[in-house]
């Protein structure tokens, strides 16, 4: 299909039109952004120099931890700077960009979580062999599946998205160019296309899903024949990750899991998926990790000798 597209720039309406309040959001957002890259940047120093978080769950935090804050800053620092600005605008190509980029990185992070999952069940159902199954030849070759399984899906929303006519209108009622606003705005019939991108994103995000509960319910039930000591952590552990879990696919669920269509709220949750969340993700990984949080102050009194 040839490519018919008139529209340049776009303009992203933002959060509120609100002088005021813009200021008021930016002082906000710009303290939970600084967060977000302290937060996962304290993780990942941490796993890397601390010998005791060798094991391959560390290895997996400290990629979740490299991911959350890139693909928050996809989001955030455009936003941030257009809360300075009157004219909230974006180039096309800078627009397709983001897109790329924030399903890639939404994507890897999916799979991620699921050989996350995955880990806890090796470590806490064949403990004995757990290093041996989890060698890291296998733990970086799940890595890579992550990352080729986010990058394909990407590539295709690309693909999709980039070669539809885009007419005029050129405004979207968001914080970020997505999907579905995008597929607002084009002058071609996109129910097809919208019902494969529902396919691509939605139906993807509710069935791993649904696998990651039936995951952490076997892994509860196998909890059955451990001691009590063994379960406290081993609870503590699903805990924090089930709670990642939950915050990355509801929205997601939500978000891309219906017929192509915009609602003024998508924004807020566009906020907590790809600002709050990533800010989150490194608390709800330390607060109840005690092996984490001993090695984050071995590695302060380190630093101070």
């Amino acid at each position: 299909m040839e490519n018919r597209n008139n529209v340049t720039e776009l303009v992203l309406l933002g959060l509120t039109q609100n002088p005021e309040m813009q200021k008021v959001l930016f002082v906000l957002f710009l303290l939970t952004y600084i967060a977000t890259i302290l937060g996962n940047l304290i993780i990942m120093v941490t796993i890397a120099a601390s010998r005791s978080l060798g094991s391959p769950m560390y290895f997996f935090l400290a990629s979740l931890s490299f991911i959350d804050p890139v693909y928050s800053t996809t989001v955030t620092l455009k936003m941030i700077t257009d809360l300075l600005h009157e004219e909230k605008t974006i180039s096309f190509q800078s627009c397709m960009t983001q897109v790329f980029i924030d399903h890639l990185f939404a994507g890897a992070e999916g799979i991620l979580l699921v050989v996350m999952a995955y880990d806890q069940y090796v470590a806490i159902s064949k403990p004995l062999h757990y290093l041996i199954i989890m060698n890291q030849a296998v733990c970086v070759l799940m890595l890579l599946v992550a990352w080729t399984g986010g990058f394909l899906h990407s590539l295709v929303q690309l693909l999709y998205i980039s070669h539809l006519p885009f007419c005029g209108p050129n405004v979207i009622d968001n914080i970020v160019c997505d999907i579905y606003p995008l597929l607002k705005l084009t002058c071609f019939d996109t129910h097809l296309t919208g019902f494969f991108m529902t396919a691509n994103g939605g139906t993807i995000c509710t069935v791993v899903f649904f696998i990651l509960l039936v995951s952490y319910g076997v892994i509860l039930q196998s909890l059955k024949t451990h001691g009590l000591e063994e379960n406290h952590k081993a609870l503590s552990t699903c805990g924090s990750h089930f709670t990642v879990v939950v915050l990355f696919f509801v929205p997601c669920i939500f978000t891309y899991m219906r017929p192509v269509a915009t609602y003024p709220v998508d924004k807020w949750v566009a906020v907590f998926f790809a600002i709050l969340t990533p800010m989150l993700n490194p608390i709800i990984y330390t607060v109840r990790n005690t092996e984490v949080k001993n090695a984050m102050m071995n590695l302060m009194k380190r630093r101070i000798k």
